[in-house]
């Protein structure tokens, strides 16, 4: 467990190598005892800033939601991080990659909410009552930590490796589409660079999203209506160039479109 004292310094350092894109060494090598505590503080520290600035939240996104990952990172459960409205990023307009560190595409079935969620005792019911629709989805990540060398500390300070968004057009009403078996194909420059299946998530994104709401309870917030949540890749991430046009069709979901410059 750090100080407080050490809390505030390293989220100025995470903020300053976002602002600067000048990544630093990995935290679990620089502040010995920093753990999952610390790491949500931090990452609050730099979301309360955002805030302040005018910035507002629009959802979260959860990481670390499949089992491979949770193996390789020697975890058992998720970690997520917040979604900003200035983080939505638009299929139609391309964006700079120089605005990133080590920027990164991932394929996930976005939930849009329509009602607010409970608490510590949501369900999977719950999340399936309140969610008004499934959207096409790209998350942007990105990591302020040098060329990807982290641990869980390490990405949940950095509000879980995220950077952007972006919703497809479609919408798809949960009881219109078995959630648990959209296929997901990502190109790049028109070549298949991944596939997926949104079981890949947990077996069903449907149970991210309610560990989220759980998880997110225990800080005193709650998932409301409106809110987007991604719950996870269907995919592995692909790294993002300059000049690097993404797509990603969804069975029955439809597709999303991010490119690069």
């Amino acid at each position: 467990m750090l100080s407080t004292q050490l809390r505030n310094e390293i989220a100025e350092r995470l903020w300053v190598a976002e602002q600067d894109r000048s990544p630093i060494e990995p935290l679990t090598g620089t502040y010995d005892g920093i753990d999952v505590v610390d790491a949500y503080e931090i990452q609050l520290i730099n979301i309360r800033r955002r805030l302040d600035a005018g910035a507002r939240v629009v959802g979260h996104k959860v990481g670390l939601s499949s089992k491979a990952m949770q193996q390789m990172m020697g975890v058992d459960e998720p970690d997520y991080g917040h979604l900003l409205e200035d983080m939505g990023v638009s299929q139609r307009e391309p964006v700079p990659a120089a605005k990133y560190c080590f920027p990164r595409v991932e394929v996930e079935v976005g939930f849009v909410l329509g009602a607010d969620l409970p608490g510590e005792d949501c369900t999977e019911a719950d999340v399936l009552a309140a969610t008004t629709a499934f959207a096409p989805s790209i998350e942007l990540i990105d990591s302020r930590i040098s060329d990807w060398k982290i641990k869980l500390p390490d990405t949940i300070s950095d509000n879980a490796s995220s950077a952007g968004y972006v919703l497809g057009d479609e919408r798809v009403a949960p009881g219109d589409i078995d959630i648990k078996n959209i296929d997901a194909v990502l190109t790049r420059n028109g070549e298949v660079v991944a596939k997926g299946r949104s079981d890949a998530v947990l077996g069903d994104p449907v149970i991210a999203v309610a560990w989220l709401a759980r998880k997110v309870a225990s800080f005193g917030v709650r998932l409301k209506a409106g809110d987007i949540v991604l719950p996870g890749s269907c995919t592995r991430a692909i790294d993002a160039r300059p000049g690097d046009n993404f797509h990603a069709d969804f069975t029955g979901l439809g597709t999303v479109s991010l490119q690069f410059v």
